[in-house]
């Protein structure tokens, strides 16, 4: 209940911040020109606030997106806003494999730092339809595409902490829609059945994949001791280009719900608080709500499901590179 007043009131919580702050109030005064981050779907929506607020705040940003052209746009913008900024673009197809392990290959290429890795870019409510890998194509975005990114730069990233000295930030987008899955969390037996499908349930669990997947990375790495954090958040009901498929219903209940929804100033504010204020130094395997920790769902806390998903996300990335 006190979530939800919050939530409405925009009242602080323990950081300082709260569902009213915006992505620029919640970095101000801090600098970033010693960073260098990459964030997917950088190019529109709350991910084009992240970056445009990242580069105000110093940070070398690099955006990875399917579109070109609306990415290159989304330079030009930040770049006629902003003085003196860095802004590149390499293209990213987050439902494909083959062009995955492209953009990172091209992206090493760059011999840049990577401090900073914001996996943001998804889908949401789609009809059903497979990847070209033949993966749930929602699944196949929000988590596989994410998950294997991660683990492509994952390197580069250990050897720019080693290098530099300062700590590694991933920053996985999920949503409140995790606590609304399938039965079990994740239907592993049957991923690519259009039987039972649910776009809404499917929705909830590639966004619950995120966090169990920042909750396993985060272990594994506080294992290696290396210094890098992984943490999910959830930015808040934003009406953004996500909503293609349900604009007409997203509208309805945002007339009779609007005090729940936030500008997408205040829906990139959470991202860029965990991905760049220094209260977040060391603070990792967490979930955060308005710019303040909050408790996911039992799933989302299930240590086994997120060792299962792990395994099972490598056997998928592996029968599909073959």
């Amino acid at each position: 209940m006190a979530g939800v007043i919050s939530l409405v009131t925009g009242w602080p919580g323990p950081s300082g911040f709260g569902s009213a702050s915006t992505a620029e109030e919640v970095t101000q005064g801090i600098d970033g020109s010693n960073l260098t981050a990459l964030i997917t779907g950088g190019a529109s929506g709350i991910g084009l606030e992240t970056s445009r607020v990242l580069v105000l705040r110093g940070v070398h940003v690099i955006i990875g997106a399917r579109n070109l052209k609306a990415a290159n746009e989304a330079k030009r913008v930040i770049l006629a806003d902003i003085e003196p900024a860095c802004v590149d673009v390499l293209e990213l197809d987050l439902c494909s494999i083959k062009s995955i392990r492209a953009f990172a290959d091209n992206f090493i290429a760059l011999n840049l730092p990577l401090n900073i890795l914001i996996n943001n870019a998804g889908i949401m409510f789609c009809p059903f339809h497979l990847s070209q890998d033949g993966i749930e194509a929602q699944f196949a975005t929000n988590h596989i595409g994410h998950f294997l990114l991660t683990e492509l730069l994952l390197d580069k990233m250990k050897s720019t902490v080693k290098t530099t000295g300062v700590q590694g930030r991933i920053v996985n987008l999920s949503s409140i829609a995790h606590t609304h899955c399938y039965k079990n969390g994740i239907r592993f037996a049957k991923l690519n059945a259009k039987e039972g499908y649910n776009d809404k349930r499917a929705y909830g669990q590639s966004k619950l994949a995120n966090i169990l997947h920042a909750n396993e990375l985060s272990r594994r790495l506080q294992e290696e001791g290396v210094n890098i954090t992984v943490n999910s958040v959830h930015p808040g009901l934003i009406m953004t280009p996500l909503f293609k498929h349900t604009a007409v219903l997203m509208k309805f209940l945002k007339f009779f719900s609007f005090f729940l929804w936030k500008n997408v100033p205040q829906g990139a504010a959470t991202t860029c608080y965990v991905a760049l204020h220094p209260q977040l130094k060391g603070v990792t395997g967490k979930y955060f709500v308005d710019c303040n920790e909050m408790k996911p769902s039992s799933y989302a806390r299930d240590e086994a499901l997120a060792r299962e998903l792990w395994d099972f996300s490598h056997k998928l990335i592996n029968s599909v590179s073959k």
